[in-house]
């Protein structure tokens, strides 16, 4: 077995596959620093419709496909694809699922409303990425989530995932970015949770509501670290982390923070795992 840290990122987007954010082009930035620092790297983001699957060359992994996930007593067909950046010399894999990620939108439709099954396409792309992961035989020693649609991940994997061995010493680190959205998702967040054997003790924030705030406040319960990738990051999440006593790594407007992040793994994974509370 290979002596490298593995480093899994999972993000809601990754340039060149979507235009240029604040989440894609870190995501890329940091994967690939990540990987040229002697780390292996997996990346794995959702199929949107958005994503051109000609020009990004994109094809199925057979034997990766055709697992179903029930996502809230819902049966739904698991499609794994991937597609290389070669100026990065790194692969992306993509979650996929018709009724799920096939729309030509990421979180908000036309009218800039949120999507009412953000949080099953939420949960389908966490688990699906994790199930995934096993069946590659790839086991990470850090999972670094990015993107809102990824902050159910650190609650899944102390829970859902808990007993699995493939995971068992596995870390998770989460980022912040400035990437809240207005409103709330679904009002049967608690529904969908509970359908996966979420206990209520683990749902404290999201019993308050499915906003922003709270979805983030669920992620760094849950999480070994936090980045911040922004120095924009609502106040009120900041002081939550600093309360929490997290392992936190603060935001740098440089190269370098990418650089630093590779450096917090090795002191993430050097401390005792968090665990569920």
């Amino acid at each position: 077995m290979s002596s490298k840290k593995r480093i899994l990122y999972i993000s809601q987007e990754v340039t060149p596959f979507l235009k240029a954010s604040e989440i894609s082009s870190n995501v890329k930035k940091l994967a690939q620093k990540t990987q040229e620092s002697g780390k292996e790297i997996r990346v794995f983001m959702p199929r949107y419709g958005l994503v051109n699957e000609r020009r990004n060359q994109l094809h199925e992994v057979i034997r990766l496909s055709g697992m179903n996930m029930i996502i809230n007593d819902v049966d739904h067909p698991l499609i794994i694809k991937v597609a290389s950046i070669p100026s990065a010399k790194m692969q992306v894999y993509f979650i996929d699922n018709e009724e799920y990620f096939k729309r030509k939108a990421i979180v908000k439709d036309e009218k800039g409303k949120l999507f009412e099954d953000n949080v099953q396409r939420s949960v389908f792309f966490i688990r699906g990425t994790l199930e995934t992961v096993k069946k590659l035989g790839w086991i990470p020693d850090v999972i670094h989530c990015h993107g809102w649609m990824t902050s159910l991940l650190p609650l899944y994997l102390k829970t859902y995932f808990k007993d699995d061995p493939h995971y068992a010493n596995t870390k998770v680190v989460s980022s912040l970015y400035e990437d809240s959205f207005e409103g709330e998702l679904n009002d049967n967040i608690e529904d969908i949770l509970k359908f996966d054997g979420v206990e209520d003790s683990y749902m404290d924030h999201i019993k308050k509501g499915s906003d922003y705030l709270n979805l983030t406040k669920t992620a760094i319960d849950h999480s070994d670290g936090i980045v911040l990738f922004s120095d924009n990051i609502d106040s009120e999440i900041i002081d939550y982390v600093n309360d929490a006593g997290a392992d936190s790594l603060k935001f740098v407007n440089s190269e370098q923070h990418h650089e630093d992040c590779s450096n917090f793994y090795d002191e993430i994974l050097e401390k005792e795992p968090k665990l569920a509370e």
